[in-house]
């Protein structure tokens, strides 16, 4: 299914940022949004030092998306008191979106994929994306 990168949320939006960064996930549960990943694999993104596959939500925890924002070299910016977020990235057009994580992970996304990306359909259930 085609949907708007500025309209991405949740696990197609994470799904996505793993696909531009080349990080395997399973998709264990879309519905629910869990994406587990190898964190051997990808130490940088590691929540728990424990437990091998944890959950990659990098538009929702800071300790995996701040590892993208700043690898990626996007720049935050604030805009209505804190209520609109807008991210820019070296070169190419802002992303924005409701929180500053939301905003920066359509940006990895719309500058490496574009502005309209293919999402399986069972990445989007249950949630309200702009469809095309």
């Amino acid at each position: 299914m085609k949907v708007m990168t500025s309209e991405l949320s949740k696990t197609a939006l994470d799904a996505l940022v793993a696909e531009c960064l080349g990080i395997s996930v399973t998709k264990s549960s879309p519905r629910h949004g869990y994406l587990l990943f190898d964190s051997d694999a990808y130490p940088e993104f590691r929540n728990d030092h424990d437990a091998t596959y944890q959950m990659f939500h990098p538009s929702t925890n800071w300790s995996q998306g701040g590892v993208i924002i700043a690898r990626e070299g996007i720049e935050l910016l604030c805009e209505s008191l804190g209520f609109r977020w807008a991210a820019v990235p070296q070169r190419g057009p802002e992303w924005r979106g409701p929180t500053p994580l939301i905003a920066a992970m359509r940006c990895c996304v719309g500058s490496k994929l574009g502005d309209v990306v293919e999402v399986p359909y069972e990445l989007l259930e249950g949630e309200s994306n702009g469809t095309t």
